[in-house]
C-alpha cells in the first residue's frame, strides 16, 4: 500500500476530496504474517473483509496484477457495491495459467512432492515463493472459465512489454465480462508495473473520467 501507484491514488482522492482506502493483504507489506502461508482465498477474505468493514457507498475499486484478480472477485461479489473497477496489469487466473501451465514437467513433480518451490524474482532480491496450495486454491476463485457477472464500468491499463502478464490477458478478462462499458487502455512500451511519471498519469486521469 506503499507503492508508487497506491499513494498515487491516494493523492489524487484528496485532491478530488474523496476517500481513499488503502490495505496490504496478509503476508504482504506491513500486514503480518508468511506470504507463503497465503492463498488467493484468503486474500480474497482480506479483501472482502476490509471492504465491507471500512467503505460505504458506491466505490472505484483499483487493482494491480494480483490486486486485479482480488478486485475482480470483489466486482462479482459485492457489484452494487462497485461502481468501476480499474485493473493495472491485471492478473485473474494467474496461478493456473501463467504459473502452473507455464511450468516445466519436473518443476510440477519437485512443487507437488515439497510443497514448495522458490524462483527467482525481477523485482527483489529474495527469490518468489511458490506454494502447492496457492495453486489449488487459486482453482477454487477461477474468472476466465466462464462469462463473468458484472455490469459496472471496467477500464485495464495494461503494458505490452509486460515480461509478467501478456498484454491480450486484458483482452481475455474484457471478452469474458458481461459488462458492456469495458475499455482496455494498452501502453505500447509499458512494463509489469506502469509506475512510472507518465502511467500514473494515465491511471489519474482515467479515474477522473470515471468520476466524470
Amino acid at each position: 500500500m506503499e507503492g508508487a501507484k497506491a499513494t498515487a491514488v491516494a493523492d489524487w482522492a484528496k485532491r478530488r476530496g474523496h476517500a481513499c482506502l488503502r490495505f496490504d493483504y496478509r503476508g504482504h507489506g506491513s500486514s503480518d504474517g508468511r506470504f507463503e502461508d497465503g492463498t488467493i482465498g484468503q486474500w480474497f477474505e482480506d479483501t472482502l473483509g476490509v471492504f465491507d468493514a471500512r467503505t460505504d457507498g458506491p466505490q472505484i475499486v483499483v487493482g494491480s496484477s494480483m490486486g486485479g484478480w482480488m478486485g475482480l472477485l470483489l466486482a462479482r461479489a459485492r457489484p452494487a457495491r462497485v461502481a468501476a473497477f480499474v485493473g493495472i496489469a491485471a492478473a485473474p487466473d494467474f496461478t493456473e495459467d501463467l504459473m502452473w501451465d507455464r511450468m516445466p514437467p519436473d518443476l510440477r513433480a519437485k512443487l507437488a512432492r515439497d510443497g514448495v518451490i522458490e524462483q527467482a524474482s525481477e523485482y527483489g532480491q529474495d527469490p518468489y515463493t511458490i506454494t502447492h496450495k496457492l495453486i489449488e486454491d487459486g482453482r477454487k476463485h477461477l474468472l476466465l472459465r466462464g462469462p463473468l457477472a458484472y455490469t459496472g464500468r471496467v477500464r485495464l491499463l495494461q503494458g505490452m512489454q509486460d515480461k509478467d502478464v501478456p498484454w491480450q490477458w486484458s483482452l481475455k478478462i474484457a471478452e469474458t465480462l458481461t459488462a458492456a462499458d469495458v475499455q482496455v487502455l494498452l501502453v505500447k512500451d509499458g512494463d509489469h508495473r506502469l509506475s512510472r511519471e507518465a502511467d500514473i498519469a494515465l491511471l489519474t486521469q482515467t479515474l477522473d473520467s470515471l468520476c466524470a
